[in-house]
């Protein structure tokens, strides 16, 4: 655990983060530095996820994640905790990570992906004899873990290569000669993928392996990836799954179908055929039903995937949630198969729900949240119990996400994972406001987090923090940037522009191929709303946002000069440059343009910011992952050179060792705030006899 450390590394540690702030004086007096949230507090933060109930329905088993400041990435154990929040205990809890935990179907084991043997490797813990067994030991890591009816098999997926041989390869290379390798001769459509690189040759496959170890056997051949949840047929000679076997499946790349998938040979069956995904999620208690969510593809930017149940007699389907305008999310089924438990985002928060095989839809919580750390993105787990209680990760706004239970109308937190660092903290927690658009009179949602020890009476620089997407939401979450920021001496203010999710699929497409566009004037309203309460220095209003909000960010600061400066993360500055070179390219050219650039180039230069480039005169910081293959490093590249070009204050940070999430790193998540800091307090004037108005 992190307390472990020993004290003078810590100090030097701290030391070295807090250098990232010594450019600017403050612009307010705010709480003492001990009081405020530091950049040493981001690698000491927990939160909770993945909850699941035991066989006594009276313990639950979470994974708790934290930051290990010595390997600077995530680290996973597996606790457990009982409904009453007593007896909070370690499960595994070492220095390797323990994740993805599945109870058996008898409830007497658990399995789980480990990294303790060096590589991620499936294990088995045996409840009765309180035994655990390494069960895999394979070149891969293994994921969608599932265990047979009878828990003797494991089903699991798995990557696994292709030996091909090179195209070409010079055949005289001496021995012992040092030459460059093999060029890397690429024929597949999408050949790279964001957080790993370059796409090894290969596929992703199912296997089985016995519960208490062995060989596993691979069981799908061939080109098609079968990646997806794992669910076992009631015989145990076949399972379930998701996946695309269309031909075209690199450009076609939401048409998944259910697939029964024979495990003596790999042969497969479609069930279904339609123009969407159908994406597998649960089987019913009494096995006659499969729950999916999916949608009939309409060519939208933005759709909503919707709750389908499919009677495994006749294959027949129904959607359980056709009047739901919202995206469903997790689903679990009710112990008795005659409803199930759904989470869906509304209004920025995301809700559990309990839908009847009727269709009557029952909300139960809007808690859920907390697990997405950086920004203030809607985000949560939970699970049920046989008597339907539901246990959830739940955040107040300014803690990560703890579990809690809802009994009835009451919600208890189980567990209290970040007292210890914030306890003695001065954290606001988001406040909601409301505004109308100044484009059409839509209600708008942003939400408000002061500074500690923050005066109404006085005067604060203001920063306005977009979020990525665009088809996201923010919500009134634990964000460390938000309240980095806030502890700096800034509100911060972040909202839902047209485009975001969680309000509806008509408000989510306002944007359709129209992006970016009037969502600037929803973020100059939330602006605009804040001064209104006269407590901004309108001097001082500073703009930032990463992806998406990278782009509007940069669109933004083409069409306005009221911002003191700008820091661009991880951006798309030209969509012409943007096709054939990002990861998701085949996806933009078919949902967010009508044509390819070379038939209709100005749609794409149109939406540009980099057309906007010569209006630009806001010192402005561009920021992205140097390994960034969603929106790539040369989309920045060639933004920095256009800023110095028009001589515009500006420069270029290169998060190093960084694909698009830059967070993955909690020092690299760090360095971003300490960098956006840095250069909005450069800019910043100071004038602390400002009051409000």
């Amino acid at each position: 655990m992190l307390h472990q450390i020993k004290k003078p590394f810590l100090m030097y540690w701290q030391a070295l983060l807090l250098a990232l702030l010594t450019s600017s004086v403050s612009y307010h007096a705010i709480a003492d530095e001990h009081d405020t949230l530091s950049y040493e507090d981001l690698f000491h933060l927990e939160f909770s996820a993945n909850p699941i109930i035991l066989n006594d329905q009276k313990t639950v088993l979470y994974e708790r994640h934290s930051m290990n400041i010595m390997a600077d990435n995530k680290r996973i154990n597996l606790w457990t905790v009982q409904l009453d929040g007593s007896a909070h205990l370690p499960f595994i809890s070492d220095e390797y990570n323990h994740y993805s935990a599945v109870l058996s179907n008898s409830a007497s084991k658990i399995a789980y992906i480990s990294t303790r043997s060096g590589t991620p490797q499936i294990y088995v813990h045996d409840f009765a004899s309180n035994t655990t067994i390494k069960v895999t030991n394979v070149q891969s890591s293994p994921s969608n873990i599932s265990f047979s009816p009878d828990d003797k098999h494991i089903a699991f997926t798995m990557f696994t290569p292709t030996n091909a041989k090179p195209k070409f390869s010079l055949g005289f290379k001496p021995k012992g000669a040092t030459w460059a390798e093999d060029a890397h001769y690429i024929d597949n459509t999408l050949f790279q993928r964001d957080g790993s690189g370059m796409k090894a040759p290969g596929n992703t496959h199912l296997y089985v392996v016995p519960t208490i170890g062995g060989t596993p056997r691979q069981v799908t051949q061939g080109q098609y990836d079968f990646a997806s949840k794992v669910i076992w047929a009631a015989d145990g000679k076949s399972v379930l799954m998701s996946a695309n076997i269309r031909d075209d499946r690199e450009f076609d790349i939401f048409n998944t179908d259910i697939l029964k998938v024979d495990l003596s040979d790999g042969t497969y069956t479609a069930l279904t055929n339609n123009t969407g995904p159908e994406n597998i999620a649960a089987l019913s208690p009494d096995g006659q039903y499969l729950a999916f969510t999916g949608f009939d593809d309409n060519g939208k930017s933005n759709q909503l995937e919707q709750l389908f149940i499919m009677n495994l007699t006749d294959n027949g389907t129904r959607a359980l949630t056709p009047t739901l305008d919202r995206a469903v999310d997790d689903v679990q089924w009710a112990a008795d198969s005659e409803s199930l438990y759904i989470s869906y985002d509304d209004r920025g928060e995301k809700l559990v729900a309990n839908v009847s095989l009727s269709r009557e839809l029952n909300v139960l919580s809007r808690a859920l949240g907390g697990q997405s750390i950086g920004r203030p993105y809607t985000s949560g787990d939970f699970a049920v119990t046989s008597a339907g209680e539901v246990v959830l990760t739940h955040s107040t706004g300014i803690s990560p996400a703890d579990l809690a239970v809802l009994s009835g109308d009451k919600l208890t937190t189980l567990t209290d994972l970040n007292s210890d660092v914030l306890g003695h903290k001065t954290l606001n927690a988001p406040e909601l406001i409301t505004m109308k658009s100044s484009v059409d009179e839509r209600e708008l949602m942003a939400w408000v987090v002061k500074p500690p020890q923050f005066d109404p009476k006085k005067q604060y620089p203001l920063i306005l923090e977009i979020h990525g997407g665009p088809h996201t939401a923010y919500g009134p979450e634990f964000s460390t940037e938000v309240q980095m920021f806030a502890a700096a001496g800034y509100v911060v203010v972040y909202g839902n522009p047209r485009g975001s999710t969680s309000q509806g699929a008509e408000f989510a497409n306002l944007i359709d191929k129209n992006y970016p566009s009037q969502d600037y004037n929803d973020l100059m309203d939330m602006v605009d709303a804040v001064i209104d309460e006269g407590y901004i220095d309108t001097d001082n209003l500073f703009v930032t946002g990463g992806s998406g909000g990278g782009v509007l960010t940069a669109w933004i600061i083409g069409n306005t000069d009221r911002f003191t400066a700008a820091v661009v993360a991880k951006p798309v500055i030209n969509w012409i440059s943007m096709i054939g070179t990002s990861d998701i390219y085949t996806f933009m050219t078919k949902y967010w343009f009508t044509d390819l650039p070379w038939n209709d180039i100005d749609q794409y230069w149109q939406r540009s910011p980099l057309r906007l480039v010569g209006n630009v005169t806001t010192p402005t910081m561009v920021l992205t992952g140097e390994l960034d293959v969603r929106t790539p490093m040369a989309e920045s590249e060639q933004y920095y050179g256009a800023l110095r070009l028009q001589k515009v204050e500006s420069a270029m940070v290169r998060i190093q060792g960084a694909y698009h999430g830059i967070a993955v790193k909690p020092s690299n998540l760090a360095r971003k705030i300490g960098h956006i800091i840095t250069w909005f307090d450069k800019y910043k004037t100071v004038d602390s006899d400002k009051e409000a108005k």
